[in-house]
């Protein structure tokens, strides 16, 4: 049979990405207290298309992600996309993972358990420029406005956001990013806002939670300030951007705020 995506193009121009998006697929993941943990991921793979080839394979992504048992662990995304160049004659490729991830989350008067999801990516590349992963968490917080506790006779307004914490590491002496673990993360982000946010709350539960933030007011800005902070202070991090959001109770916009930092040249 002819194959049509190998033929020559004659328009010489090199595209920065063919590939597929929104596979969902079953991944199992690192899990810090559970060795491991089940989830569907939404995958997208692409790689460089050279200029003297009409298209590229689409169902090879597939084939090479079925190589992998589905498990993720640092090494997985490298030995993927390294795969993915070879199979598509390329000098570039691109795999993101974004997944639910879930956490037994204590409610912190009476203990109730149940399951909070966090939403997470994986970013890799693999290009002549060298090898990139990045780790995103995006945590639900929730906080009180420092400014409308300091004006009003009583109470505050406060508002539901989330704090997004992407991050690189250094690489292990095989050249893997050293671990950094998606639940560490998450505590930063929380120990950042008024208060964390939780799936179930008992009265008990929602008393204490309405006086933490109550004692504990943030702007966005002291957020993300909050975060940076902390994690400044990891010697694995070669870079990070924080990004804080809120999606506030008594105006028609979104307060933000981001903070990118990097250890070879500040922020």
């Amino acid at each position: 049979m002819n194959d049509v995506q190998n033929s020559p193009d004659f328009r010489n121009i090199t595209l920065d990405e063919a590939g597929i998006k929104d596979l969902q697929y079953p991944v199992t993941l690192l899990d810090r207290a559970n060795e491991k943990q089940r989830t569907v991921a939404v995958i997208s793979m692409s790689a460089e298309l050279p200029h003297h080839f009409k298209g590229t394979h689409m169902s090879r992504f597939v084939e090479v992600l079925s190589r992998y048992t589905c498990e993720f662990d640092g090494s997985t995304i490298p030995a993927i996309l390294a795969e993915l160049k070879q199979v598509l004659d390329a000098e570039s490729a691109r795999m993101t993972v974004s997944f639910p991830y879930f956490l037994d989350k204590k409610a912190p008067v009476t203990g109730i358990t149940a399951k909070m999801n966090y939403q997470c990516t994986f970013y890799g590349k693999s290009s002549p420029e060298g090898e990139d992963f990045v780790l995103g968490v995006t945590v639900p917080v929730s906080s009180l406005c420092p400014c409308s506790r300091e004006i009003s006779s009583y109470g505050a307004h406060n508002q539901r956001g989330h704090i997004t914490i992407e991050v690189r590491s250094l690489p292990d002496e095989k050249g893997i990013p050293v671990l950094v673990w998606i639940e560490e993360l998450i505590e930063i982000a929380e120990s950042s806002a008024s208060s964390p946010v939780y799936s179930v709350l008992k009265r008990p539960d929602e008393k204490y939670v309405t006086e933490l933030a109550y004692d504990n007011p943030v702007f966005v800005e002291d957020m993300v300030r909050i975060a940076g902070e902390r994690l400044m202070k990891d010697d694995r991090l070669t870079w990070f951007q924080v990004t804080a959001e809120n999606q506030e109770s008594i105006h028609n916009h979104t307060a933000y705020a981001r903070f990118e930092w990097n250890r070879d040249g500040g922020n």
